[in-house]
């Protein structure tokens, strides 16, 4: 069973930087920014009650008499308290046998084109532990783009405005840039294990480096352009905001309603439509937030039963980061334009090209991740390189479509000529290579993070690779 350092990690993290967050909070209580204090405790408190609000929801704390633990998710504190039972859990392996455990079947990556299907066992105390891993999984993600990017965005306009950085202050802004770079690679491996829930993923350190240098620096460049442009432009910053907001909100309940499915059901039996429609919301909330700042390795899919769309999408994915790149550029074009006297000791044409040339490395990473380094690039029915050349051409053509037929055409006079031999058909060519470019929309089942408490539950409990359902899955093609 392996270590939870993912647990301990998130957790430390957590600690950290609402630690850091309350002290400078302090700080600019002793110093008068009564706005500064207020604004840097609201994107500390906010992410720290939906974080309580998830590891409650996940472990189904509610219908459980566990008066002790909500009091202390109250308090702030579940994130501890959790850490502390996950490390529990993984001390008493091994000590006691387990009385029942439950059979999983998981596929190898396809060698010479075959895929074997390799049985293992589970016990009690790793289905627990499974469970922790996945709640901490989708509390870093909260955490990360909810609490942290906002908090990052604060406190470097604070710093652009009183053109200095303080020890606390720097504290933070480190702490939290970790913290969102760290969401977003959790964000990645979690959309990895859903989509290929049927594989045995075994994720490299190479792919762990890719994937942390490509959202360094699309982060970074990021809350880079949006600070600068807020502090030259203050009263446009807002419509910025609002509408990438609105639009990656309201884009999947759009393609939900375009698609006339049924509204889910299924995501909790204890929930009622209200509450089902206040998670929902919650979900596209996150989902905007994220692409606010990055790409969403997670796309969501309210017309799944899973609420995830497990195919791959090289297209969106190339429209989003060619649109992000001419946003960031024009907002950089208008900041240069109306900088005002605090940058006379910045060379601006400099900075705008570093940033532009950040955020360029950083798809040069991502790139090179899903190329090289992606656990489960041998079940792409094409590479992320084809798909992106294949986008550009599409958008080079439709440009270009309309433009020749529409000039006037010059007639010549007729010239006279020698007969021509009637030309012989050549025979049409039936092969078509149309199947491999067409989208793979094959479906998975995602993880259940369910929990393990009684051996009842994992018997009864289907779903998820944890409690001892036999799956017989085709391999995935991307």
């Amino acid at each position: 069973m392996r270590f939870p350092s993912s647990i301990f990690v998130s957790v430390s993290l957590f600690t950290a930087e609402t630690t850091a967050a309350l002290y400078l909070s302090s700080t600019y209580r002793s110093a008068g920014d009564q706005i500064w204090q207020g604004l840097t405790l609201l994107f500390t408190l906010v992410p720290s009650v939906l974080v309580q609000l998830t590891l409650t929801f996940i472990h189904r704390d509610l219908s459980r008499d566990r008066p002790l633990i909500l009091l202390l998710h109250i308090l702030q504190l579940g994130p501890i308290v959790r850490c502390l039972e996950a490390f529990c859990i993984y001390g008493s392996v091994g000590r006691v046998e387990e009385p029942y455990v439950s059979i999983t079947r998981k596929k190898q990556m396809p060698r010479r084109g075959q895929a074997e299907e390799v049985e293992r066992q589970v016990g009690q105390a790793e289905g627990k532990l499974f469970t922790h891993r996945a709640a901490f999984a989708r509390t870093s993600v909260i955490q990360a783009f909810l609490g942290s990017a906002p908090q990052l965005t604060l406190q470097l306009y604070i710093c652009v405005l009183q053109q200095g950085v303080s020890i606390g202050r720097g504290t933070l802004m480190v702490i939290s840039l970790l913290s969102i770079v760290y969401g977003a690679l959790r964000c990645n491996i979690l959309a990895i294990k859903i989509k290929y829930d049927d594989y045995e993923v075994d994720v490299r350190p190479m792919a762990y480096v890719c994937i942390f240098l490509w959202r360094s620096f699309e982060i970074a460049t990021r809350v880079v352009v949006l600070v600068l442009f807020s502090s030259v432009l203050q009263l446009w910053i807002l419509p910025v905001v609002l509408l990438n907001f609105l639009v990656f909100f309201l884009y999947p309940w759009i393609l939900f309603w375009q698609s006339h499915s049924p509204f889910p059901e299924n995501i909790e039996k204890t929930l009622t439509r209200v509450g089902t429609t206040i998670v929902l919301c919650m979900l596209t909330f996150l989902y905007a937030g994220i692409n606010m700042f990055c790409w969403s390795a997670v796309q969501v899919k309210l017309s799944d039963p899973d609420l995830i769309n497990k195919s791959q999408n090289w297209y969106r994915m190339a429209v989003y980061y060619m649109l992000r790149f001419v946003e960031n550029a024009s907002l950089l074009l208008l900041w240069y334009i109306y900088k005002t006297d605090i940058y006379k000791f910045i060379c601006a044409p400099l900075l705008v090209l570093q940033l532009l040339v950040a955020y360029a490395i950083a798809i040069f990473f991502m790139l090179v991740f899903y190329q090289f380094c992606h656990p489960c690039r041998r079940l792409f029915s094409s590479s992320m390189t084809q798909g992106l050349w294949d986008c550009s051409s599409l958008l080079c053509l439709m440009c270009s479509s309309g433009s020749p037929q529409n000039r006037p055409m010059v007639k010549e006079a007729p010239t006279p000529s020698a007969p021509k031999e009637p030309a012989t058909q050549r025979p049409h060519d039936t092969a078509s290579d149309s199947t491999d470019d067409m989208p793979n929309d094959t479906t998975y089942d995602m993880l259940n993070d369910t929990t393990f408490d009684t051996p009842n539950e994992m018997d009864s409990n289907i779903g998820g690779g944890i409690n001892g359902d036999i799956r017989h899955g085709v391999p995935c093609t991307v």
